[in-house]
């Protein structure tokens, strides 16, 4: 077993999805996700939901009543998909700053009951004016 295959086990990398990667959004990148990605169970993340256009955002909350419901996946190749997801998610040095997003490792609770530290695309401008979803379940229609 190699070094990258025994940090993969001893670390695995989760990512909690919310809106437009979820399982039936039936989208181009859904369908990369779940290529090189492992649905693991539904979960929820301690935050709130915004409309921001025909997708949401997600901010962190310190309500323990505020969860946004969502998805998480293990990811089995994540050197190669989280730059392909970041470029989705126009997070990065080669977009203007700030970012729409940025990814960052929080804590989600699955479905069992069990808390896994799974990245998050977290919307990072400001929610002021924003409509807030409620329930936290955004559920992509067709456009």
């Amino acid at each position: 077993m190699g070094t990258s295959e025994v940090r993969r086990i001893m670390n695995p990398d989760y990512i909690f999805v919310y809106g437009t990667l979820r399982r039936y959004a039936n989208s181009e990148m859904q369908q990369l996700l779940a290529k090189h990605g492992g649905f693991v169970s539904d979960a929820t993340y301690q935050g709130r939901l915004y409309k921001i256009d025909y997708y949401p955002g997600a901010v962190p909350s310190d309500d323990p009543n505020d969860a946004v419901q969502g998805e998480v996946y293990l990811l089995h190749q994540a050197d190669a998909v989280l730059p392909l997801l970041d470029q989705y998610e126009e997070f990065g040095a080669e977009f203007p700053e700030p970012n729409e997003y940025s990814r960052r490792k929080q804590a989600v609770l699955l479905k069992n009951g069990r808390t896994v530290m799974a990245w998050v695309y977290v919307y990072n401008h400001p929610t002021k004016g924003l409509e807030l979803i409620k329930p936290a379940n955004f559920i992509q229609k067709p456009l």
